[in-house]
């Protein structure tokens, strides 16, 4: 029988007359002592509804007659109890799982440790055996010789796996299971082993919660990465999954199976041709060939591992597909191990030669970096399965009703979409049209609607009687010095700083009839303003879905249709500075207000890819061009229209690849109108993110750029004289020390102040709006002069901070000045900044007239 051990009261009392089984007793100090059908009922309303209220519980006593003995009270006290064990349940199963993730991850350290060890013992025997060689060349030799005697006793070391072995041929199945034994080998000499020099990869710390451990390649020929992880899903899923390569590789354009052939142990090998996408528009796309060899061990581990089918190996040697350069996969693989109570362990090795010979010398940095590529396939691959993992136990709830793998399509159809653009391949059907002679933007058609609209949204094109096809402008700059998360959450967050709506009436009046014509433009106006809709994010918030309402203006009678609001699905990644890696991307795509899981999307946006020069190859010293203008010579620098080479000063150190794309709908009478839009539209948004990356690049970038004003204010020289004149007049003491009040000197020293200075109206409500703000003041709010008035006062103080300075503004008024204590604020992206102390002036004109409040915060900090 069950029990509520719930005491009302602790007031001493016995139990219940054992002879009124009917009657319970229902004095405070009493057990209350339920019957099965009793206990049976109340859990069938606990199912329904844990926390019922008070009149829910009276319903519940007059509905069921088996519990009209029980007061209402005795029955709260029944679901507070019934709540705690289920509360406590969740949580041992929770302390449970953390302690097999723990007893997973310790042993997956402890090879880790062991791995080390081992590739410790064996560079001291490396070194050893070296320095011996040295010492006995050094006697007998000279330099040069020297020289070979090291290269040689390298080689000794590391000797080429392929050659100690005969050629295998591919074109029989014993040589195919050859090729794959030794596949096997060498892909678990990189898992497991110290076949390769791994390098920690820097930030990523392990952890039963986190993608575990990871690291980069050293000195190999190629680029590679290798992590280990924890998931809770079974091996022979998580194989599946991560044979699936187009559904997480977000740069793998298809994938085919030309093949299989089972072997005599049980696994099989598949033949594999795949097509990746090139990140920009600035280098070709790569292709492979390779075998991929599936089996298990004797541990019961499972193997899937994969290498290219070259010339050298039996492989085909004819040309790459049109478009594509044919790049090598060494030796690589998934280790996948079951761990007791359930889930895997997950060794993944990547490890590819992508050809950088044909790649411009400038860019050669996005083939040659191994960051880049655990980024894109190697992290990619371990988040996807954890998403897959989370999604399954129901630990990812439903958003905007919709499916959590529903969500993820989108996803993954954003990227596509995007890629398809960038790309612009000729058997996608694809066509490049001629230029206006300047050669900064690419306009490419394609006239195949079922390409994006698919064969089952006929409906959408029965609308379009006159549909022509899709038109895609695209364009590739280099950024020097911008960070490309801090450049991309900017873009994010400030959307009228880079969208131009300069459409003409007779071009607006040719889109109206499709509804995914024009991305962001709206015909005849701007929007008011955006707002962002939080749709679904990856488990580490590594990635966003949201959608963009963009509120429309108010039109004339005529265009009244045209007026409401315009809705965007937006996809934001690597937004987080702090994460491994750096790629950055902000891609969207408008959508009506009820789109559906099968919408038509035309994706456009941003990516921007770091580039990481090796330290002896000198980069561009151009800070924003055109990519299509710059032209590689031989040293690595970057040569100028004039044909000099520049060499890049020791402060540009930092350089990044931004590829725009963007895609239009147009009828085919309206073509030629669209294309001269279409370039237009993407050159004046280049122009304001190259004004953009400029303003929120480091200071030191641009010395002698001087800060402009908003407009309505005075001169930047002016008013940093009336802001230090103010400072002066009220504390008693100077905020900067000159030696000469002549030019533009005050400004200059104000602007590389080292703490944040920011001014804003004299209003105490939520009209008041920042006007000026130094450079370090415009890096504490993360934004720029231009977005500057978009920000307001009350939405970067906390609330102590807002009550402080509603206390002390009447003292700044009246003594022009007050100290306030130390606190927390918020930029307008909306990270907590934190300051020792902070000091706000009244800042006076030349007339000695109230003009504007001045701040300065004093050691600030992000928290």
């Amino acid at each position: 029988m069950a029990m509520a051990m719930h005491r009302e009261s602790s007031n001493s009392g016995g139990s219940g007359s054992s002879g009124k089984q009917q009657q319970i007793q229902m004095d405070s100090g009493k057990y209350v002592r339920y019957s099965p059908e009793q206990v049976e009922a109340l859990e069938r309303v606990y199912a329904e509804c844990p926390k019922p209220s008070s009149l829910r519980r009276q319903q519940l006593i007059r509905e069921c007659p088996i519990l009209a003995n029980i007061e209402p009270k005795q029955i709260k006290v029944w679901f507070q109890n019934r709540r705690c064990r289920e509360k406590q349940r969740k949580e041992a199963s929770r302390l449970q799982t953390v302690n097999r993730k723990l007893n997973a991850m310790n042993k997956l350290l402890m090879e880790e440790n062991d791995r080390l060890q081992k590739q410790v013992s064996h560079l001291v025997y490396e070194n050893g055996c070296m320095r011996q060689q040295l010492t006995t060349v050094n006697t007998t030799t000279t330099d040069t010789s020297c020289e070979s005697v090291v290269v040689s006793a390298q080689q000794q070391q590391h000797p080429n796996p392929m050659s100690q072995h005969p050629q295998r041929d591919a074109n029989n199945p014993a040589g195919l299971l050859a090729i794959a034994e030794e596949t096997l080998a060498e892909f678990l000499g990189k898992a497991t082993g110290t076949a390769v020099d791994w390098v920690q990869m820097i930030g990523m710390k392990p952890g039963p919660d986190s993608i575990g451990i990871v690291a980069v390649s050293r000195n190999c020929s190629g680029v590679a990465g290798r992590a280990c992880g924890l998931v809770s899903l079974e091996p022979t899923k998580v194989a599946e999954i991560l044979k699936d390569r187009p559904s997480w590789y977000r740069d793998c354009r298809c994938l085919n199976v030309l093949s299989v052939l089972p072997t005599g142990n049980g696994g099989t090998i598949e033949l594999v041709y795949m097509q990746t996408y090139a990140p920009t528009t600035l280098a070709s796309a790569r292709d492979f060939w390779t075998l991929r060899y599936t089996t298990n061990l004797e541990d019961g581990s499972l193997v899937i591992c994969e290498r290219s089918l070259t010339s050298k190996t039996g492989g085909p040697s004819g040309p790459p597909a049109t478009s594509f350069v044919r790049a090598e996969m060494l030796p690589s693989g998934y280790l996948i191990r079951p761990c007791e109570g359930g889930g895997s362990m997950i060794h993944i090795v990547d490890h590819i030669d992508l050809d950088v010979r044909s790649i411009p010398e400038v860019l050669r940095p996005l083939y040659e970096s191994s960051k880049i590529l655990v980024q894109k396939m190697t992290m990619a691959a371990l988040r996807h399965i954890r998403q897959i993992a989370q999604e399954t136990s129901g630990e990812i709830q439903y958003s905007g009703g919709r499916q959590p793998s529903v969500l993820r399509s989108l996803s993954q159809r954003l990227c596509r979409g995007f890629n398809d653009a960038v790309n612009g391949f000729v058997d996608d059907g694809w066509t490049v049209i001629g230029n206006d002679g300047i050669e900064d933007v690419t306009i490419a058609i394609n006239s195949s609607p079922t390409k994006f609209f698919g064969s089952h949204n006929n409906n959408n094109l029965s609308m379009l009687p006159t549909f022509g096809g899709v038109l895609c402008a695209r364009a590739s700059m280099l950024l020097q010095n911008v960070p490309p998360a801090l450049l991309v959450r900017f873009l994010r967050e400030h959307r009228s700083e880079w969208a131009d709506y300069g459409v003409d009436t007779y071009t607006a009046a040719s889109l109206k009839a499709s509804p995914y014509a024009v991305p962001l433009a709206r015909p005849g106006g701007f929007p008011s303003s955006h707002v962002i809709l939080p749709l679904a994010q990856t488990v580490e918030h590594e990635e966003f879905l949201e959608v963009v309402r963009l509120e429309g203006p108010a039109f004339s009678p005529d265009d009244i249709a045209l007026s409401r609001d315009m809705y965007l699905l937006q996809l934001c990644s690597g937004v987080d500075e702090n994460a491994g890696g750096g790629c950055a991307q902000l891609v969207f795509a408008p959508i009506d207000e009820s789109f559906g899981d099968d919408a038509p999307l035309l994706p456009s946006g941003f990516r921007v890819i770091p580039l990481e020069p090796k330290s002896d190859v000198p980069g561009t010293a151009r800070t924003l061009d055109l990519a299509s203008t710059l032209e590689v010579g031989k040293g690595g620098g970057t040569r100028q229209a004039g044909g000099s080479e520049v060499v890049e000063p020791s402060s540009y150190s930092h350089r990044s690849v931004l590829t725009i794309a963007f895609q239009f709908s147009f009828e085919n009478h309206y073509r030629d109108n669209v294309a001269a839009m279409a370039r237009q539209y993407v050159r004046s948004i280049v122009g304001s993110v190259q004004r953009v990356a400029m303003a929120i690049a480091p200071s030191q970038i641009s010395p002698h750029l001087a800060p402009k004003t908003i407009p309505g204010s005075p001169e930047a020289i002016t008013l940093s004289r009336w802001i230090c004149r103010s400072y002066r007049m009220h504390t008693g003491s100077d905020l900067l020390h000159l030696e000469s009040q002549a030019g533009d000197a005050v400004l200059k020293q104000l602007w590389h102040h080292s703490e944040a200075i920011m001014c804003c109206s004299v209003k105490m409500n939520a009209s008041a709006v920042f006007t000026f703000a130094n450079q370090a003041g415009l890096d504490l709010l993360e934004t720029t002069l231009l977005a500057l008035q978009d920000v307001m006062l009350d939405k970067i103080l906390d609330e102590a901070g807002r009550k402080v300075l509603v206390s002390e503004f009447s003292k700044i008024m009246q003594q022009g000045f007050a100290y306030l204590p130390p606190g927390i604020c918020v930029s307008s992206m909306g990270r907590p900044v934190s300051y020792e102390q902070g000091i706000a002036w009244k800042v006076l004109n030349d007339e000695d007239a109230n003009h504007c409040l001045a701040f300065m915060f004093i050691n600030w900090s992000f928290v």
